[in-house]
């Protein structure tokens, strides 16, 4: 066990040392100040604005920053739906698979539009290598780059006063791609691809085993997906394995790798927060915010893997832990720290299998994703998600001391409070609802493959996968049908989009306020105090709202578990 609490530590220093100077890049990116990579990235800006007809200096207010982003996701969606369709026809394919029906198709294409990468096909036997590049590939880039443009909105709306405008969308998403998600994902594909990560546009190999069978091993253009898909936090793996497969993570040293790029960029954002508004304090009271609750949710999920299924003893198997469905080459932490890690963030990608997780160990990574993956939470969305309990967390203070609520010098009046609740309010509903109506029609049960709350579990944990924009699944829950593909396709819209929508309209508003000096009245965000309170506030809607449908399914069963009943 002092091996695997070393692990940990090796694990987060080094992604401190890291991160906390991507956060003070960025900041320098997204405020136009000269970075390294000008030279390069400079002209090629310059000749895609070019091209595109694009005047990067034109500011935009809220709304038409919005409709962009709406006008390219749905865009990029119809774009995506139909490569899928065609495929059949298209090169780049030598297994030779045929299109997607419309159901999967149109789910899939709604899963990377939103950056939720939910795959209910098996990679390697239903995608072509055009599809998965100029496909998969690319909505793993824009879907990540849309969600860091949409919280660079939102500090701008909260660092400006009595402004209109909150930048420019088609400049941030440009900036984003070229100076930090292109060369990150360039210098990670090049370290995966020394470990063993294949690349290449090879058909499929066929090999004899030490057996004498024949055995198909796919090949493809790997790497380079898979460096995107974990520094966007978009989860969606080349191979129906994922992370587990060893051509997607061949070594410790690549799953170190994996799981660092999946944490740099929402880590980095919250020191960017801090430059961009001038007051660093304000920024490390969010990473103190969210490092709380990370540290809650790991230290639950490790300790109920690390004890395992007392039921296993009865079969005649021994040990601390049960290592069924982990990942057997780098041990039990690592399991526990990537399914914390992948649900914390909107990444979804997984090293181990999240249906073979013990009862409790398995309703942590669900409720990170519950509370709208706001612990870290995914590029951009994880940051502006939080941001919104911010903005409970002081109307809270205000009313308990009996002050008008203000952030950073700026009133939080009732339209602030109206966006952030139904912010809030909405991706929740849908996560109940919708588990509620699969519940109660044979369509939504059928796919049940486990009986009793393990197989409640299997479905809230699908919705909520699909409305946090996470991507994991439980995998016991069938859910390639007409059905799940597009009640879960909904899920992802509503959980993507209206939050967006109503956090920009936030940006807006506090854009046009103005800046009032902090007085001795004044409520301090910038302590250690305020850090709890705001995971505390966190933790408590989470309780309200979820926690009668958490005792339904992981609670009941895990108190079965210890009664010796198994599902």
């Amino acid at each position: 066990m002092s091996n695997d609490f070393i692990q940990l530590i090796v694990f987060f220093v080094v992604l401190f040392a890291l991160a906390i100077p991507l956060g003070l890049y960025m900041a320098k990116v997204f405020q136009g100040e000269k970075t390294f990579l000008d030279p390069i990235m400079g002209p090629l800006e310059a000749f895609i604005y070019r091209i595109c007809g694009i005047d990067a200096q034109k500011e935009m207010n809220w709304w038409e920053y919005a409709l962009s982003l709406l006008a390219f996701s749905f865009v990029g969606l119809f774009t995506l739906f139909i490569l899928q369709l065609g495929q059949g026809y298209l090169p780049l394919n030598p297994q030779g698979f045929g299109g997607l029906k419309w159901d999967l198709a149109w789910n899939t294409a709604v899963s990377f539009t939103t950056n939720t990468n939910w795959q209910a096909y098996g990679g390697e036997s239903t995608m072509s290598y055009l599809s998965q590049m100029a496909g998969l590939t690319v909505h793993n880039f824009v879907s990540a780059a849309a969600g860091i443009a949409v919280v660079v909105a939102l500090i701008r709306g909260l660092s400006r006063h009595q402004a209109k405008t909150i930048g420019n969308f088609w400049a941030d998403l440009t900036r984003t791609i070229l100076w930090i998600l292109l060369p990150i994902s360039l210098v990670g594909g090049m370290l995966l691809v020394s470990q063993g990560v294949i690349q290449n546009l090879s058909p499929y190999l066929t090999v004899k085993t030490l057996q004498g069978a024949n055995q198909t091993l796919a090949m493809g253009p790997v790497a380079s997906q898979e460096a995107i898909k974990m520094l966007g936090t978009n989860g969606g793996g080349f191979m129906n394995a994922n992370s587990a497969h060893p051509f997607e993570n061949p070594t410790p040293f690549s799953n170190l790798v994996e799981m660092l790029l999946l944490l740099l960029i929402p880590v980095g954002l919250t020191f960017s927060f801090g430059k961009m508004l001038k007051d660093a304090k304000q920024g490390k009271v969010i990473f103190g915010a969210m490092l709380i609750l990370l540290v809650l949710t790991l230290g639950t999920t490790y300790s109920a893997e690390i004890a395992g299924n007392p039921l296993v003893s009865k079969i005649g198997i021994t040990g601390s832990s049960v290592m069924e469905g982990k990942e057997v080459r780098f041990g039990v932490v690592n399991s526990a720290l990537w399914a914390t890690i992948t649900t914390a963030t909107s990444c979804g990608a997984v090293n181990a299998m999240h249906d073979s997780l013990t009862p409790l160990g398995g309703l942590s990574p669900m409720l990170q994703m519950m509370l709208g993956e706001v612990v870290f939470g995914g590029v951009g969305s994880g940051l502006y998600a939080m941001l919104l309990f911010v903005i409970l967390t002081v109307f809270i203070i205000g009313l308990m001391v009996g002050r008008t609520p203000e952030y950073v010098g700026k009133k939080i009046e009732s339209f602030e409070m109206k966006m952030a609740i139904l912010a809030v309010l909405i991706p929740s509903a849908c996560i109940l609802l919708g588990s509620a109506l699969a519940v109660l029609i044979t369509a939504g049960t059928s796919s049940i493959l486990n009986p009793g709350p393990h197989g409640l579990s299997e479905m809230l944990y699908a919705f909520s996968s699909a409305t946090g924009n996470n991507g994991s699944a439980f995998a016991g829950l069938n859910v390639n049908t007409v059905f799940y593909n597009i009640i879960l396709s909904v899920c992802m819209l509503i959980g993507r989009f209206s939050p967006i929508v109503l956090v920009l309209a936030i940006a807006g508003s506090m854009a046009g306020k103005k800046i009032t000096p902090a007085g001795a009245g004044t409520f301090q965000t910038t302590g250690g105090l305020f850090s709890g309170l705001l995971a505390g506030v966190v933790l408590i809607v989470g309780a309200l709202t979820f926690f009668p449908a958490l005792a339904l399914g992981p609670i009941v069963e895990h108190l079965l578990m210890l009664a010796g009943k198994a599902f």
